[in-house]
């Protein structure tokens, strides 16, 4: 769990350093950052599904994944459910922020990834890197959105630790068929963030995010 830790960490030592730059950065500045992180995100998103596509071996899962996930997201409201419950202690940015830092943390490639290999492997280099890269990107998003950013942080812990538990538990049952195809959901989520992030269209992450469950429902079946 050391990964995990120091990963953890990461995110809140960038949040509060971002909330600094924040207090003092002219509104120009901030839109900028914003606008650079924006298609960061779309090119993180278009990598890392354009990667792990030519791999699946169930080309129509993931369509599957983000209609039947969509479709359980709306029918729970979880978006209307999270920005009543953030809001009530912020704002809609501070709710936007928040979401977004929960996709970019949790659903990366090494995010997923890392915690299996560091309980099947005792290799923790997937989150180290990971945990830098976090540290990063907590900064640039705490700069635009505020401390709210530092609440992803156990997020990230619970989501990391559940992973690492689950690979322990069910050593034998994880396959790289169901890491790919949980990678290209979770990258198409990650590019929708980023249209978000650039205002190009306002998309319910949140409602989407049930599509994650999909795969590895449908590959008990397949």
């Amino acid at each position: 769990m050391i990964g995990t830790i120091f990963n953890t960490a990461m995110i809140f030592c960038g949040s509060l350093l971002g909330t600094l730059f924040k207090k003092g950065m002219a509104s120009k500045y901030h839109d900028i950052l914003m606008q650079g992180l924006g298609l960061a995100v779309v090119a993180l998103g278009l990598n890392t599904t354009i990667q792990h596509m030519p791999n699946s071996r169930y080309p129509v899962l993931f369509i599957l994944s983000l209609a039947i996930g969509g479709v359980v997201g709306t029918f729970l409201d979880l978006e209307g459910r999270f920005s009543s419950l953030v809001e009530k202690h912020s704002n809609g940015q501070a709710a936007q922020g928040i979401s977004t830092g929960i996709l970019l943390f949790c659903i990366g490639t090494l995010s997923i990834l890392g915690p299996v290999n560091a309980s099947l492997n005792h290799d923790y280099t997937y989150l180290f890197t990971n945990g830098m890269l976090d540290g990063v990107t907590s900064t640039v998003l705490a700069s635009g959105y505020g401390i709210c950013i530092a609440a992803c942080a156990p997020v990230l812990f619970c989501w990391q630790g559940s992973i690492y538990l689950l690979a322990k538990l069910c050593a034998t049952a994880i396959s790289t068929t169901l890491l790919t195809e949980l990678s290209i959901v979770g990258g198409i989520l990650i590019l929708a963030s980023g249209i978000n992030i650039l205002g190009l269209k306002k998309i319910s992450i949140m409602n989407l995010l049930p599509s994650l469950l999909i795969p590895p429902i449908g590959l008990m079946f397949l």
